[in-house]
């Protein structure tokens, strides 16, 4: 997905502050959370990659709750999450999902 002093790095996707309260418990092991959220947002983020996004568009994020348990968020800019829905709207309905 690209190194650190990438430019789309700092565009504005990333800014999760009104999205968690930022105050971690003693005891919890967030980075357990954390890396297993990171793999997973890795594999999404090629996913989104071989679909055509570009990072500076749509790009998922990992992180952790209050439990420590992992999240991965999904930025994305308005245009993308329109180009995205209309992938995830084409797909086959599959067995007992709601569509």
């Amino acid at each position: 997905m690209g190194g650190s002093g990438e430019g789309w790095l700092s565009d504005g996707l990333d800014d999760t502050a009104s999205a968690a309260s930022g105050l971690w418990v003693r005891g919890v092991d967030y980075m357990a959370g954390w890396r297993v959220a990171r793999e997973s947002a890795d594999r999404l983020n090629r996913a989104l990659l071989g679909a055509g996004f570009e990072p500076s568009e749509v790009r998922a994020v990992a992180s952790t709750d209050a439990e420590g348990r992992g999240v991965v968020r999904v930025a994305c800019w308005p245009d993308a999450v329109e180009r995205l829905a209309g992938l995830l709207e084409a797909l086959p309905p599959r067995d007992g999902g709601a569509r």
